[in-house]
């Protein structure tokens, strides 16, 4: 008897554990995924944008990688903001994409010259990268929240997706008003 009993326990946590999981849908723990995702890669920008504000030549471009580190502070701030409105702690899965585009940007780093417009014309395009990859990781965030009924979630994601697009914006600008036309005059 105390043997069918267990199994019946056994058997009923078993059936609570799986309504419990049931409750999150299969797109929700995709979302929750991309979610710490994405926020592992802030994390880890928050350590790359010095080391591309001091490499960079260009004042305006230095200045553009400064004010970007505090946006991604902002940003990461707003991630912990959506976590606490899905009740699951913070925590960062480690986001390979962004891993490699910051070594790609390291790699510019040791490759150009120090002092160039070469080197900063590269370092827009592994900060434009990044700025490509975020407005994709968080363009498809903000749908998936629309789609979970989740507008509050979806609201916060937007305003950082806003940002993202904006640094794109003046990183392509700096580029066209001087860098590159910079890069192109240098002899090697």
């Amino acid at each position: 008897m105390a043997k069918a009993t267990s199994t019946k326990t056994a058997s009923k946590k078993a059936s609570t554990k799986t309504a419990v999981k049931d409750d999150k849908t299969l797109l929700q723990e995709l979302f929750v995924d991309e979610l710490k995702d994405i926020y592992w890669a802030e994390k880890h920008l928050t350590k790359a944008l010095p080391k591309m504000k001091k490499g960079a030549t260009s004042e305006e471009l230095a200045n553009a990688f400064e004010e970007h580190l505090a946006v991604t502070e902002g940003q990461i701030g707003r991630l912990e903001q959506v976590f606490k409105l899905l009740d699951i702690p913070a925590r960062a899965i480690k986001c390979e994409a962004m891993e490699g585009l910051v070594k790609e940007g390291q790699q510019i780093l040791e490759d150009t010259p120090k002092g160039t417009s070469v080197r900063d014309a590269g370092l827009i395009i592994a900060g434009q990268k990044i700025e490509h990859y975020e407005i994709a990781s968080y363009g498809s965030l903000v749908q998936l929240a629309k789609t979970m009924s989740r507008n509050d979630i979806a609201d916060l994601l937007q305003q950082t997706l806003d940002e993202e697009k904006e640094a794109d914006q003046l990183l392509t600008e700096l580029a066209v008003s001087g860098i590159n036309i910079n890069a192109d005059n240098e002899e090697d």
